[in-house]
């Protein structure tokens, strides 16, 4: 079967960056919804048509990808509403109460920065304005079902980020944080 609008395809990957660092690579295949909200846009483009074995190569620009960085996305918070085990690169889903009433609040915010007293919050996707180089394989197709289909996912976004699972962000409306039944540690920057 090649991929269609509505299937799912099990894929593994090795994303890098454009200097050749790898920042992602999954070894086991997972499935992703093909036609729902799993996969980019140019990925799902580039995968029509591919079967099992198949492999992509993509470069995909930062706005086919997390987007231009954005400097009104970064917030100078004060710290004491934080916890006092903080570290750079937690996430927060929202600022705490007393934070900046101008910051959204349905946004996953990235510690930063840590200050005596104020915390540098970023709102920016850990991978905003970077061009990535994505090596993709198809390991399998199958027609999606209507349950599938209905959801919108298979419930682990390719582009979405992963979080540690002690975060306080886990679960939140904006679908950044999934778990693919893999450890990728601290810090891992893709879902």
């Amino acid at each position: 079967m090649k991929i269609t609008e509505q299937c799912v395809a099990a894929l593994t990957w090795t994303l890098k960056d454009t200097l050749g660092e790898t920042l992602d690579q999954l070894d086991e295949p997972v499935e992703f919804l093909v036609g729902g909200d799993d996969l980019l846009a140019k990925l799902e483009e580039a995968l029509m048509g591919k079967a099992a074995g198949d492999r992509v190569l993509l470069q995909l620009e930062p706005e086919d990808a997390f987007g231009d960085f954005n400097d009104r996305l970064m917030f100078l918070e004060p710290r004491n509403p934080f916890p006092a085990e903080l570290e750079e690169g937690m996430a927060f889903e929202g600022l705490p109460p007393g934070g900046n009433p101008d910051a959204p609040t349905d946004l996953l915010y990235f510690v930063s920065e840590i200050y005596p007293e104020h915390v540098v919050m970023d709102a920016n996707h850990p991978l905003a304005g970077i061009a990535l180089r994505l090596d993709l394989k198809v390991h399998a197709v199958r027609e999606a079902t209507l349950d599938e289909i209905g959801k919108g996912t298979m419930g682990t976004g390719f582009f979405k980020l992963h979080l540690p699972t002690d975060t306080p962000a886990s679960g939140h409306d904006h679908d950044h944080s999934h778990d693919h039944g893999h450890d990728h540690g601290p810090g891992h920057l893709l879902h």
